[in-house]
């Protein structure tokens, strides 16, 4: 892990962790916790009990409800990673630019030390609902390109914060990640427990573990990003003064070919695979009707959650997996002020299932 910089250990540094217990979130409080700091985590609903996280309920579409959860709060650094899903990208940015401006305003007066907004690379492709139209930048993305003339919630946020970093003095970052794979339940973007789930159905039933993308993504490059690395970013940008004011990607740092690993997850499922065949095969219609199945399957073998909807999220992965369009980040500009994180995706995602099964999610 990339270290902390702890220059002043008298001086207790209190991190403020919105979306606690989403991807991003929940692997942000692993991080802080085990180095040390003080960890506020903000969430509709209290995560698992934990020493130095004090959890406070809120609900971030109301200002009201976040100045309570914070009247008697000081923290020094904020980690901004919820979002909430709209119908379209109007509402979309009224939301989750509101949230971030919410959340700020009540932060006025608590002298916070530095920001971070976790975004992604819907920077670059424009939001879902014109995703990957008109004339986009050269792969891979580099931070500088500028942006899309298309309405986007990840400009409007960005804005809020570019606000707010210059009327109250603190240093902020933007960490665009690609594809985040970690340990959430209930998350609306979360593929590597949508496949998961998808390969345990799969096998359960006999059939085999089927590619739902295009002939692009199955056959072209692309990268991911490990939560546990955007966590180590993220704290990296907070406490790097050479990384203040900058926005930068975030990915693992190696490239694969889905062809190349799909075969691999499906090795390590003990599940037979078929991959890319003259159309995409999405999962929103392979796997619709699989509710029961999947609590019959949870209740044989002892899982922590029957409802398969809070597993998978079908509509995302066909989102990224069905792209016909070639999608990889840049990371020079982290390299260059002193970044080092790296995974191996392969690796990222057996640690993740073996997760997975070790908290009974999967069997």
């Amino acid at each position: 892990m990339t270290p902390v910089n702890t220059a002043n250990p008298q001086e207790q540094q209190t991190a403020l962790v919105v979306g606690a217990t989403g991807i991003a979130g929940s692997a942000l409080v692993d991080a802080l916790t085990a180095g040390g700091w003080q960890v506020l985590a903000i969430s509709r609903t209290p995560g698992t009990d934990r020493d130095g996280v004090r959890w406070l309920p809120a609900d971030l579409t109301s200002q009201e409800s976040l100045a309570a959860a914070l009247a008697n709060e000081h923290p020094t650094h904020v980690f901004f990673t919820a979002w909430s899903r709209q119908d379209t990208e109007e509402e979309n940015i009224v939301v989750n630019a509101g949230m971030l401006r919410s959340l700020l305003a009540v932060l006025r007066d608590k002298a916070v030390a530095h920001v971070a907004l976790m975004t992604g690379l819907k920077h670059y492709l424009g939001p879902f609902e014109a995703y990957g139209e008109g004339e986009m930048a050269d792969t891979p993305f580099h931070e500088e390109e500028p942006r899309l003339p298309v309405r986007n919630f990840y400009y409007a946020q960005e804005d809020e914060l570019f606000a707010a970093a210059a009327e109250q003095g603190f240093s902020w970052s933007v960490h665009r990640a690609h594809t985040v794979i970690g340990h959430a339940v209930g998350n609306a973007m979360n593929m590597g427990l949508t496949l998961a789930a998808q390969a345990t159905l799969c096998r359960d039933s006999g059939e085999p573990f089927v590619f739902p993308g295009s002939q692009t993504q199955w056959n072209g490059l692309t990268d991911m990003t490990d939560a546990g690395l955007l966590a180590e970013h993220m704290l990296w940008a907070a406490t790097t003064p050479a990384a203040a004011n900058e926005a930068f990607n975030v990915v693992n740092g190696d490239v694969f070919r889905w062809r190349w690993m799909w075969p691999r997850i499906a090795a390590h499922f003990g599940v037979a695979w078929e991959g890319f065949e003259e159309a995409p095969r999405p999962l929103e219609q392979a796997m619709a009707g699989r509710a029961g199945q999947w609590r019959e399957l949870a209740g044989r073998h002892g899982l922590a959650e029957a409802e398969l909807g809070r597993v998978a999220s079908w509509w995302h992965t066909d989102g990224d997996l069905g792209r016909t369009i070639e999608v990889t980040a840049d990371m020079g500009k982290s390299r260059v002020a002193g970044f080092t994180g790296y995974r191996r995706t392969l690796d990222a995602f057996i640690d993740l299932f073996e997760r997975y099964r070790t908290e009974k999610l999967i069997p």
